[in-house]
């Protein structure tokens, strides 16, 4: 499986770091070695000082498909969770201060942290979700997809023209505005609606 993200998927998160708002999706890639699943602890690595969360909505691909038709691209997902987008930030900004890629800032080991998926069937309307992230009892992220830049089958649409998509593959879909570093002894909480679906620490 694969792991596909979506950069500045919210305007304000994007006004937040001074990047433009993107006119077309922003498209970056995790390993599959980035993935921390059932609330394991996440390990601050030493080659950062400034590791940012970004909690963001993730689709699971049920089926593959490429050259996605965007009214059909609602067929290709079928559950839904909560990821954070671990992003060292100072190496991410001495990357892009010299134009280079930033891979290094995004696709380290435990860097994708993933709550276990539910039917999208279960809610009523996905385009009117609350995401929320506590960091030791205090909220730091609080944003609703009716604010995504680029929908779920617009995403799906746009990636599967360049990449095609398979069973299982997972699609982060962007963090709302309120990014900000975590240190060692932090207590991470992440809530889709009022479900409570990630709950780990920082060592």
């Amino acid at each position: 499986m694969k792991i596909i993200a979506i950069g500045r998927n919210y305007a304000e998160h994007a006004k937040e770091l001074n990047n433009p708002v993107p006119t077309t999706p922003v498209i970056f890639m995790k390993p599959d070695t980035a993935l921390l699943k059932d609330n394991k602890p996440f390990y601050h690595p030493d080659f950062s000082e400034d590791i940012h969360h970004e909690i963001e909505l993730v689709l699971k691909i049920c089926k593959e498909g490429k050259h996605i038709d965007e009214k059909f691209a609602a067929d290709y997902y079928d559950e839904i969770g909560l990821g954070i987008d671990f992003t060292a930030r100072d190496v991410q900004s001495r990357h892009k201060e010299k134009g280079l890629p930033w891979e290094l800032a995004k696709g380290f080991d435990g860097s994708a942290p993933i709550s276990n998926f539910l039917p999208k069937t279960q809610f009523e309307n996905l385009y009117n979700l609350n995401l929320k992230l506590d960091v030791n009892g205090q909220t730091r992220q609080n944003g609703n997809t009716k604010d995504l830049l680029f929908s779920f089958e617009k995403i799906i649409a746009f990636v599967s023209r360049y990449i095609t998509l398979k069973k299982g593959d997972l699609i982060f879909t962007g963090t709302p505005e309120g990014v900000s570093a975590v240190k060692p002894g932090d207590h991470l909480q992440g809530y889709l609606q009022d479900q409570k679906l990630l709950d780990f620490q920082v060592k």
